[in-house]
């Protein structure tokens, strides 16, 4: 029986590009289509889901599709980073209290990495390894940048920033569920689950959403400025 992955085998890259892109694509339609029915299940989750499920259907082998998809995502996902930073507009910082918000900004930018370094430290992890966690609440354009310079691996860097937002944004909904202020929690989200963080906040609300966008821009400039220094 002919799978897809062996059709894409016999393709040229354009085609396995667009084949790709369709599948991803259909699996994120369907995945908004379920989010509406359980809005309480993060939509970045269940499209990953639905991706993955998909790929084991076609027998279509991760890396292949991965070489396939990578650029054309790839280059989204830095104008999504970038794009985020357009709703900082709307902010009003003169009503903001700039010290203690600065003072807040600063300990979670440094507990973000120091805490999980120091855990892999304690687990006598190699020092690679222990480096790749320093980026782990850093957006992944931002985080594979600060990890080429700082000598960590490339994919493990990746899957721990993906693996956190994940985590992020799925617990979101069960941590801050008394948490009342739009602010607090989409900056939490920025904070702590980065860009997938931040997509969950816009479906929170607009507030939560630019405020967590805030959060994650400012974590990713914080942490670049203190993790190059120290580790490159």
């Amino acid at each position: 029986m002919t799978t897809a992955f062996d059709l894409a085998q016999h393709l040229n890259p354009q085609t396995a590009w667009l084949w790709g892109t369709l599948l991803t694509l259909l699996c994120y339609v369907a995945a908004k289509t379920i989010n509406r029915r359980l809005p309480r299940l993060p939509l970045v989750v269940i499209a990953i889901a639905l991706t993955i499920s998909a790929l084991m259907i076609c027998h279509w082998p991760y890396e292949p599709y991965n070489q396939a998809v990578s650029p054309l995502f790839t280059r989204l996902l830095g104008y999504a980073t970038v794009a985020l930073a357009i709703p900082l507009a709307t902010i009003r910082f003169d009503q903001l209290p700039i010290k203690r918000l600065a003072r807040l900004l600063g300990l979670a930018t440094l507990m973000g990495g120091l805490l999980p370094m120091s855990l892999a430290y304690l687990f006598h992890l190699s020092e690679p390894t222990i480096l790749a966690f320093a980026t782990r609440a850093v957006t992944t354009p931002i985080a594979l940048n600060i990890a080429a310079l700082i000598h960590s691996p490339l994919t493990l860097v990746s899957f721990i920033v993906i693996l956190s937002g994940l985590i992020g944004a799925a617990l979101s909904p069960i941590i801050l569920r008394n948490i009342n202020d739009e602010r607090a929690a989409g900056l939490a989200m920025g904070l702590a689950a980065h860009a997938i963080g931040t997509a969950q906040a816009w479906q929170r609300s607009a507030i939560a959403g630019e405020y967590a966008a805030l959060g994650m821009a400012i974590n990713g400039v914080l942490t670049a400025l203190w993790v190059i220094p120290v580790f490159a």
